[in-house]
């Protein structure tokens, strides 16, 4: 999706949103928030377990600088910030808050056996093609792999969980980090479960939060994802992270909703 030139990201059409093709979908910028968080250096060995994104407004299919420091350093919790600019530009598009805890080695009980989900190899194939402009690249195109295990997905309305996986690096030459797949495949709850008509209604998610208890595992991540809405014209959607042994966590976006105008 992204290749690295000294101090920015030089973006592909992989990394290409489905409503402007002079946009990124925000799974990738997201994700390299995720990247130069896990880089800080901490007093001792530490995982993000809260990402809270906020979108200030599209990211350009352009260039963009991503910088992270700690504002609260500390042996067993620390707090991060990160920020994504495109390049010459003087404000942020996208701002993350993390919450860094350290990683030890804890006693305890057994945990109560919990539901199963369907996992990937139940899924369908799915996908948005032919949703949003007309390309062959984009990050909802030829970016992920969607496999739809429970619901509907993207072509229906309602709940639905779906699996996904990367079809290529975030950055050339890198091996994505689990953070990073998380947080590139989170930003699709509103959509996966969506309740409205995309050529009749906008449901635009204003934020990201991610919490996870758990490391992922594997290159699948599942979305058990749902969206209500208010006729006020704001949304939730709340996905529930899983990986092929389990719960690893849950997302949430808020969600700007509206009639679709021209």
């Amino acid at each position: 999706m992204f290749t690295r030139d000294g101090d920015v990201f030089v973006p592909s059409g992989h990394a290409r949103g489905p409503w402007d093709a002079q946009a990124m979908h925000g799974g990738g910028p997201v994700a390299l928030l995720a990247r130069a968080l896990e880089r800080l250096e901490t007093p001792a060995p530490m995982r993000v377990a809260r990402l809270a994104v906020e979108f200030a407004g599209p990211v350009p299919l352009a260039p963009v600088a991503c910088d992270a420091r700690l504002v609260r350093p500390g042996k067993r919790l620390a707090l991060a910030e990160a920020t994504l600019t495109p390049a010459g530009a003087a404000d942020p598009v996208l701002r993350a808050r993390a919450t860094l805890l350290r990683v030890g080695d804890v006693a305890l009980p057994a945990a109560a056996a919990e539901p199963a989900v369907p996992g990937p190899g139940a899924g369908e194939p799915d996908g948005w093609a032919g949703i949003g402009v007309a390309t062959d690249e984009g990050f909802h195109l030829s970016t992920i792999e969607l496999r739809v295990a429970r619901g509907e997905g993207p072509a229906r309305l309602g709940p639905a969980l779906g699996w996904f996986r990367l079809r290529r690096p975030l950055v050339a030459g890198e091996l994505p980090s689990p953070l990073e797949r998380v947080a590139a495949f989170s930003d699709f709850g509103n959509g996966l479960s969506r309740t409205l008509d995309f050529s009749t209604h906008l449901f635009v998610n204003t934020d990201l939060t991610i919490h996870l208890h758990r490391e992922p595992e594997g290159e699948w991540i599942a979305l058990d994802a749902r969206t209500d809405l208010d006729p006020a014209g704001i949304g939730q959607a709340v996905s529930v992270l899983h990986d092929e042994r389990g719960r690893i966590g849950v997302a949430a976006q808020s969600l700007f909703v509206d009639v679709a105008r021209g």
